[in-house]
């Protein structure tokens, strides 16, 4: 997919800014999200191509440096306008491939003492492949400690495993339904989206 097909796809012009491409992005992941069209694989295959088109463009305009109208440029004005710069997007969040586990100071001793246990639970039943009991084990942790972030990560990338393991299986109904579920349970992870993405590629060929 080159450029010019990106920016068709996604309903923009060549001089679009990145708040043009975000702003078009969202209406349409909405539109075509699976969540939203169950069962119906020609969106799914459009929720894919249009978050593909939505990384290269970003990855285009965030590493385009800005300069002036050239002379001559229907855009270009007389009197120069100052602005101030654009604030940088915010980095990418990572999905780690294994739960890593950090200090939350916002939480309780008890709290804390949970997470930690659960956590090395955690690594054994992955470790082990034991999907299951590790769903069961983050989905509680998750409904104790609903604030912290972390949690919810370690949830969504139990989610992605189980997905792509079942596809490995050929329980390819069931690896649709937690994949859905890893986006669902952590939605702006960005290198998450990425992940799941190539496991419904995967999950597509083997159809």
């Amino acid at each position: 997919m080159n450029i010019r097909e990106c920016y068709q796809l996604l309903g923009l012009s060549a001089g679009a800014t990145l708040a043009d491409l975000k702003s078009s992005y969202r209406k349409l992941a909405r539109r075509y999200h699976p969540d939203v069209n169950r069962g119906d694989r020609g969106c799914h295959e459009k929720f894919i191509e249009i978050n593909q088109a939505y990384q290269i463009l970003l990855q285009a305009l965030e590493s385009t440096p800005v300069s002036a109208n050239p002379a001559g440029s229907p855009t270009a004005s007389a009197t120069p306008r100052r602005s101030s710069p654009p604030p940088p997007p915010p980095p990418p969040r990572v999905v780690r491939k294994e739960p890593s586990f950090r200090y939350s100071p916002h939480l309780t001793e008890l709290e804390q003492l949970l997470k930690r246990k659960g956590y090395l639970q955690l690594q054994q039943l992955l470790k082990y492949k034991r999907f299951p009991r590790a769903i069961a084990l983050v989905e509680a942790l998750a409904h104790r400690i609903p604030r912290d972030a972390e949690v919810r990560q370690w949830q969504a990338i139990v989610y992605q495993r189980y997905g792509r393991y079942s596809i490995e299986c050929g329980q390819l109904d069931k690896a649709r339904i937690y994949l859905k579920k890893a986006l669902k349970t952590d939605p702006h992870n960005r290198s998450l989206w990425v992940e799941v993405e190539r496991d419904f590629r995967r999950l597509e060929r083997v159809l």
